[in-house]
């Protein structure tokens, strides 16, 4: 799962984009003007941000600048109808990692999207291994000890995290942050309910949490050899 911010006048398309990334089981959040987009920015991480040059208020080549200039590294894949060589060259050296022309199909858009997770470290690498828990995140299967276990989606997307980042310990706040959109009503309860699920759906009997709880810290996975 990857989380993601689409920076889109075009509502519909956005909706659209969106209900796309949704099935490919991607967090999204939409924004449709450039000084959300900036606001939304300031606040909040993403892991990759699909962002449109024609925007209301500010447009999206200068909320790259500013985004770049603030020293961000997190992917950028421009989503526009500008087609021209020059534009393409203007929005690379502002700092874009990839353009998609529109129209464009969704499943260009995915590809484009995987493509540039793996540049940054292989984020959507098929399986993830912890132990004997094994996460398929393109069967949307997780095992222990080569048996099915069933997560509800969020458990799914809260142990992914965790297994994509091995030896973090994240604050309560931070988890919210990258897992559930920001536009929810999701509290620290509702993380530390799901972590208690997901300990009594992989935890084994007699042996420490497979997730780790720092006091006064946050959570993060237990090294497991």
């Amino acid at each position: 799962m990857a989380k993601i911010l689409i920076v889109e006048d075009d509502v519909q398309l956005s909706k659209l984009v969106r209900d796309w990334l949704k099935l490919e089981r991607h967090e999204s959040e939409i924004v449709n003007d450039g000084q959300e987009a900036i606001e939304r920015l300031k606040v909040y991480e993403y892991d990759l941000i699909i962002l449109d040059l024609e925007l209301p208020v500010i447009g999206g080549m200068e909320i790259l600048k500013q985004f770049r200039a603030a020293g961000k590294k997190t992917p950028v894949l421009i989503l526009t109808g500008r087609t021209t060589i020059d534009d393409k060259e203007i929005g690379f050296d502002a700092g874009a990692d990839d353009y998609l022309t529109k129209p464009f199909h969704a499943k260009e858009l995915t590809a484009r999207i995987r493509a540039l997770m793996r540049r940054v470290g292989g984020q959507l690498t098929k399986s993830l291994v912890c132990g004997d828990i094994e996460l398929d995140r393109a069967a949307f299967v997780v095992k222990k000890a080569g048996e099915e276990i069933k997560l509800v989606p969020r458990e799914f997307a809260l142990l992914e995290f965790l297994l994509r980042n091995p030896g973090t310990v994240f604050p309560a706040e931070a988890l919210l942050n990258r897992v559930w959109s920001n536009e929810s009503d999701a509290t620290v309860d509702a993380l530390t309910t799901c972590i208690k699920r997901l300990r009594k759906k992989l935890d084994s009997d007699g042996e420490p949490s497979i997730i780790r709880n720092v006091h006064g810290v946050g959570y993060g996975l237990r090294n497991i050899e």
